[in-house]
Formats: C-alpha cells, sequence, structure tokens
C-alpha cells in the first residue's frame, strides 16, 4: 500500500517583513496564494526512512535527513512512539529554491501521507502544529487557498478570494538562500525605522472581490530590493514581463521566481512566451490562483 498526496506551490502576493527579532526571525504580515504548481509526495512502507525525487531540478533537492519530507515523517513518527520507517518519493514539479515553498510543500505533504500510511489519527491541530515546527510556510501548504500568516508567517487566518487570478512565473537559474536575502533585508534596512507589519487592506479587498487590475496595483514585497541586490539580473525579467502585458511583476518571497499577475488565459500565454523569448529566465510557468491545500490522491 502507499499514499500519494498532492500538494501546492504558493505565491506572496504581500510579505510584509518587521524589524529582525532577538530570536533572528522577523515579524511578518504574509498573504498566501496557493497557486496550481504542484509536487507529488508518495509514502510507502519500507525497511527504513528513504527519500527519493524525481522531476525537474530534482538533482538539487537534498535526499538525507535535512529534507523537509523526512523531517515531517521524523516528527510524526516521533509523536506517536513508532519508527519512521517510510519511503517518501518527491515528484518535483514547484520550482527549486525559487521562493514558492516547494521544500515547504514537501513537508506538508508528507505530514499528511505519513499520517494515513500509518493510521496515526492526528488531528488537524496536531499537524498545523509539526508543520509550524518544521517551518514558517509549511502551515500554509498544508492549507492552501488564500491566507494571512502572522508571527514569522505560521498563524494563520483564511482569507476570502472572489475569483479565479491567472500567473506567469518565471524561474530563475539557480537559487537564493532564504537566510541570505533576509540578511541583505537587514543590511539595507540597518539604521531605519522599519514599520511593524499590516497587511494591506487594499489588498484585502482586492482578494475579497476578485479584482485582477486591484490586486496588481497592490502586490508588495519587502524582499524585493534585497532580493533584487543579491541578484541584479532579475530587474530585466521583471522588465520583460511587465512589457510583455502583465499587470503587475514582483519577486515570489525571497526569490529568485519571479511572479507576473495577468488578466487572463490568453494574456498568460502571451507572456510566459515573451519571457521565454527575452532570454532573463530558464522558464517560464502559467498557473491559476487560488489551488487546494495538500490533498490525498491516490491510495
Amino acid at each position: 500500500m502507499s499514499i500519494t498526496v498532492r500538494v501546492p506551490a504558493k505565491v506572496n502576493v504581500q510579505l510584509a517583513v518587521g524589524a529582525a527579532r532577538p530570536d533572528g526571525f522577523h515579524d511578518l504580515a504574509n498573504v498566501f496564494l496557493a497557486v496550481s504548481l504542484y509536487d507529488e509526495v508518495t509514502a510507502t512502507p519500507a525497511d527504513e526512512l528513504r527519500i527519493t525525487c524525481s522531476g525537474p531540478d530534482a538533482g538539487q533537492v537534498p535526499l538525507d535527513a535535512t529534507n523537509l519530507a523526512a523531517r515531517a515523517a521524523i516528527a510524526l513518527a516521533a509523536r506517536h512512539g513508532i519508527a519512521p520507517d517510510v519511503h517518501l518519493h518527491i515528484a518535483k514539479d514547484i520550482p527549486v529554491a525559487g521562493g514558492m515553498a516547494g521544500g515547504s510543500a514537501d513537508g506538508a505533504g508528507a505530514l499528511l501521507a505519513c499520517d494515513a500510511l500509518w493510521g496515526t489519527g492526528a488531528t488537524r491541530d496536531e499537524l498545523l502544529d509539526i508543520c509550524a515546527e518544521l517551518g514558517s510556510d509549511v502551515p500554509f501548504s498544508l492549507v492552501g487557498g488564500a491566507a494571512l500568516g502572522t508571527g514569522r508567517g505560521e498563524r494563520l487566518e483564511p482569507l476570502e478570494v472572489g475569483g479565479t487570478f491567472h500567473w506567469v512565473f518565471a524561474v530563475a537559474d539557480g537559487g537564493l538562500s532564504t537566510p541570505a536575502v533576509y540578511g541583505e533585508f537587514d543590511r539595507l534596512a540597518a539604521g531605519t525605522d522599519v514599520p511593524a507589519p499590516a497587511a494591506s487592506p487594499a489588498l484585502l479587498d482586492a482578494l475579497r472581490t476578485g479584482d485582477a487590475a486591484a490586486l496588481a496595483g497592490a502586490l508588495a514585497n519587502d524582499l524585493q530590493p534585497a532580493a533584487l541586490s543579491l541578484r541584479p539580473s532579475l530587474a530585466a525579467t521583471l522588465a520583460a514581463g511587465t512589457e510583455a502585458g502583465a499587470l503587475a511583476g514582483l519577486v515570489s518571497g525571497s526569490g529568485p521566481t519571479t511572479a507576473f499577475l495577468v488578466k487572463d488565459e490568453d494574456a498568460a500565454r502571451t507572456v510566459a512566451g515573451a519571457l521565454l523569448a527575452s532570454g532573463t529566465c530558464r522558464t517560464a510557468r502559467v498557473a491559476t490562483s487560488p489551488a487546494p491545500g495538500a490533498t490525498q490522491i491516490r491510495t
């Protein structure tokens, strides 16, 4: 028997970042949208914990205990007094190290798959507790849809979305380290008064009404200057997407993937083609939001 769980990527339509806390984290107002790019995590009984991976950029995915899927299995097993003996196979389609929470998605997917495989009967709250222990983005990967994340992003408030939004994601060569981007944010903010993070009422209203043009005008990412400082070439990608007709573009999370909000499916194809032709990205992916969170799809 095996269990397969499908889990989505995310885009941050707003990422407001506060000053560094004493514990090294930052308080956030993080408006997550799950998008229709998915990894699949399959859990199968095994004699020991083993991770395998296939798909684009699979060679960049760690196959040891640092992988969030492995850490999720270990954490769930420890809570229930069992050995984490499972083979977790990740079928990768979310860009790796791209600011779209692919690793976090795999952690949430593995947690749900192992819970079903082992029959641990964990409550939703218990699963969310484990997610929060694993990382700031992991709880949202479990929940999906749209949510406001506060604290370091792990405390979630579901948000209403009034329609379907269309996106193009330009995938860059290589990744960007999230800790490095936050470190650059701190360097750039040194000596300034960093305001307390808060969600934009205009952005939340645009989500609720499904107004793509209004959402485009409210997109914001406080980490974007830091990502551009570390990877100046992203400015050319952002310019190429907006010149091709995107309503707006921004760096996705800590980057280096850039996200472009577009009017509709036809515009998405046009912008994706222009981005590829521009030579400023490795590939361009079309997706919609919101998308469901971690979901068991096969047994």
